[in-house]
C-alpha cells in the first residue's frame, strides 16, 4: 500500500510522484516473486526518510504486519545504509544483516531513479535470511531475471500488475528466455506438469513445444507488454496462469553507468509464468455453492410455508366472535411472521449471518401493516447501523423486537391517535443494546416486570435471558416508556 499523504511532504515533482505511485501499485505482486517484505523509502530531509510504501509476501511469512511501516520516519543514525544508496555510496545490491524483533534479517537496497538520472527513492528489500538463503541457492538465470523485473519495476515500466491475484507459497513458477524456452522452472512447477504427463524436466526445451495455453498466453503478456492472467482446464485439472513480461537489462558499461536511462531499442524480452492449481479449491466452491443452493431454497420454503400459517391463523382470527381470541391469533400471526422474515433473509444469503437493522425495518412494516389501524398516525422508525448476527441470534432478536413493539402499540399507545416507536439499534463492539421507545401514557405506578407482565413481556424476559444470556430492563422515561435489551454479540 501506497500513503499519499506521505508523499505530499518529500518535495519531488509531480512526475517524479506519478513514477512512484505506480511502482507503489506494482509492489505486491514483486514482494510476492521476491518472497520478501518490501517497504519504499523518500528522503524527507538530510537526515530523515519516510516510508511511503510496502507491500507483504503472499509466497512466504511477511516480517512486518499490514500496513505497520507506512509513514514511519527513519533518522540517519539508525539506517546508515539507507541513506548511502540516497548519497550513490555502496555496492549495488549488496545484502545487509539487519535484526528485527529478534530475527536475522537480509536486506537488499534498490535505488529508484527519475528520468534525470536523481535518486528519488530508494527500495528495501527484507526477508528472513533462511529465505534469502534459499533464494541464493536458486540458479542464476532465475536470479538474473528476478533482478531484471525489480529493474523494470522500479522504472515503472510494468503494466497490469494491479489486476493480478497474488502468488502464493505453494504456487509454481517458471521462467521463459528470448528465445522461448523454458530456463527455468520451481519443483512446484515440475511436479504440476508431471500431474500432465510431462516426466522428464522441461528446462531447455522451447515452451511452444508444450501442449498448454503457456506458449500463447507468455507470447500474448509480450506482444502487449502488459501482465496477463487465466484460468484453463487439461486433463483434469484446473490451473491459473500469470504471465509477467520482464525486460532483459542492457548489461553493456554505459548502462550500467547509466541506470536510469530507458534505451528502447532492440530491447529483448522474457517471461515469468506463474502456476496456480486451482482445481481442489473450484471443487470445494462449486460443492458449497450447491450446498448454498439447497439451503436456499430449504428456508425459501420455511418462509413461504410460515406464511401460509399466519395466512390460515388470519383467516381464524376474522371469523372468531370472541375479540380476546382475535387478539391473541393476530398477536400470534405476527410472531410467526417474524420468525419469517429471519428464513427471507436467509433464502436470500445462506452463509448464515443476516444483518438485524434490515430484520428490524422488516418486522416494523409488518407489524404497521397488521396492527396499526389506518386512521391512527403512528410513526416507527429504526436507527442505528448494520449489525450482523448469526441466524439463531437474529431469529431470538427478531421475536424479541417484535413483542416489544406489538406491546408498545396495544399498551402504550392504545388510547392515542398519533404516536411514535423508535427501535434504535447499538453496536459496542462486544455487546449489542436494542432499545425501543414509545412516547405513549407509560407504565402504571408501581409496575413490576417480575410479577406485572403480560405475555408478550414474559416472552421477552424469558428469551432475553435464557437464549440470549441478556439482561431486559423495563422503566417510564419523561415521555413514555423505555424498553432495553442488552446481550453480547457472541455468546
Amino acid at each position: 500500500m501506497l500513503s499519499a499523504g506521505a508523499l505530499r511532504h518529500v518535495g519531488l515533482s509531480f512526475d517524479d510522484v506519478a513514477l512512484l505511485k505506480k511502482i507503489g501499485s506494482d509492489l505486491p505482486i514483486l514482494a510476492d516473486l521476491c518472497r520478501a517484505d518490501l517497504l519504499l523509502c523518500c528522503r524527507e530531509r538530510e537526515d530523515r526518510i519516510v516510508i511511503v510504501a510496502q507491500a507483504r509476501p503472499h509466497s512466504s511469512s511477511p516480517l512486518y504486519e499490514e500496513d505497520e511501516c507506512l509513514n514511519t520516519r527513519v533518522k540517519r543514525s539508525e539506517q546508515e545504509e539507507i541513506f548511502h544508496v540516497f548519497e550513490g555510496k555502496g555496492k549495488p545490491h549488496q545484502v545487509h544483516t539487519v535484526f528485527i524483533r529478534g530475527a536475522t534479517v537480509a536486506r537488499q537496497l534498490f535505488p529508484v531513479y527519475n528520468e534525470r538520472g536523481q535518486v528519488i527513492a530508494v527500495l528495501v528489500k527484507d526477508a528472513y535470511w533462511l529465505a534469502h538463503e534459499r533464494h541464493r541457492r536458486r540458479s542464476r538465470v532465475f536470479q538474473e531475471a528476478l533482478l531484471d523485473f525489480i529493474a523494470m519495476v522500479l522504472r515503472g515500466e510494468l503494466k497490469g500488475a494491479e489486476e493480478l491475484s497474488p502468488f502464493g507459497e505453494h504456487d509454481g513458477i517458471m521462467y521463459v528466455g528470448p528465445d522461448r524456452r523454458i530456463q527455468y522452472m520451481s519443483g512446484i512447477a515440475s511436479e504440476l506438469f508431471r500431474h500432465l504427463g510431462y516426466r522428464d524436466t522441461l528446462v531447455g526445451r522451447r515452451i511452444n513445444d508444450i501442449e498448454t495455453v503457456d506458449a500463447q498466453l507468455v507470447a500474448r503478456a509480450i506482444a502487449e507488454r502488459r501482465c496477463l492472467e487465466s484460468q484453463s482446464e487439461q486433463d483434469g485439472f484446473t490451473w491459473t496462469r500469470k504471465a509477467l513480461p520482464v525486460t532483459i537489462r542492457d548489461r553493456s558499461l554505459w548502462q550500467f553507468l547509466q541506470p536510469w536511462k530507458k534505451h528502447r531499442e532492440a530491447r529483448k524480452y522474457g517471461a515469468f509464468v506463474l502456476i496456480h492449481d486451482a482445481t481442489e479449491a473450484l471443487r470445494t466452491q462449486r460443492e458449497l455453492e450447491s450446498k448454498m443452493a439447497m439451503l436456499r431454497e430449504v428456508h425459501h420454503r420455511v418462509k413461504n410455508n410460515l406464511q401460509v400459517i399466519a395466512s390460515i391463523m388470519r383467516m381464524q382470527a376474522r371469523r372468531t366472535s370472541s375479540e380476546e381470541a382475535r387478539a391473541v391469533l393476530e398477536e400470534s400471526v405476527q410472531r410467526v411472521l417474524s420468525v419469517a422474515v429471519v428464513h427471507e433473509f436467509l433464502s436470500q444469503n445462506a452463509r448464515g449471518m443476516i444483518n438485524l437493522r434490515d430484520v428490524a425495518n422488516r418486522i416494523l412494516a409488518q407489524i404497521k401493516q397488521g396492527l396499526v389501524d389506518p386512521l391512527k398516525k403512528i410513526e416507527l422508525e429504526v436507527e442505528g447501523p448494520d449489525i450482523w448476527l448469526p441466524a439463531e441470534r437474529a431469529t431470538q432478536c427478531s421475536l424479541v423486537m417484535n413483542e416489544l413493539v406489538q406491546n408498545a402499540i396495544e399498551h402504550g399507545l392504545a388510547q392515542q391517535e398519533r404516536g411514535a416507536i423508535h427501535v434504535q439499534l447499538v453496536d459496542q463492539g462486544e455487546e449489542i443494546t436494542i432499545l425501543v421507545e414509545d412516547n405513549g401514557q407509560g407504565l402504571p405506578e408501581g409496575f413490576n416486570l417480575d410479577t406485572d407482565a403480560n405475555l408478550g413481556l414474559r416472552i421477552v424476559k424469558s428469551m432475553v435471558e435464557r437464549d440470549l444470556r441478556g439482561k431486559f430492563t423495563l422503566r417510564g422515561s419523561p415521555y413514555g416508556t423505555q424498553a432495553i435489551v442488552r446481550f453480547a454479540k457472541l455468546s
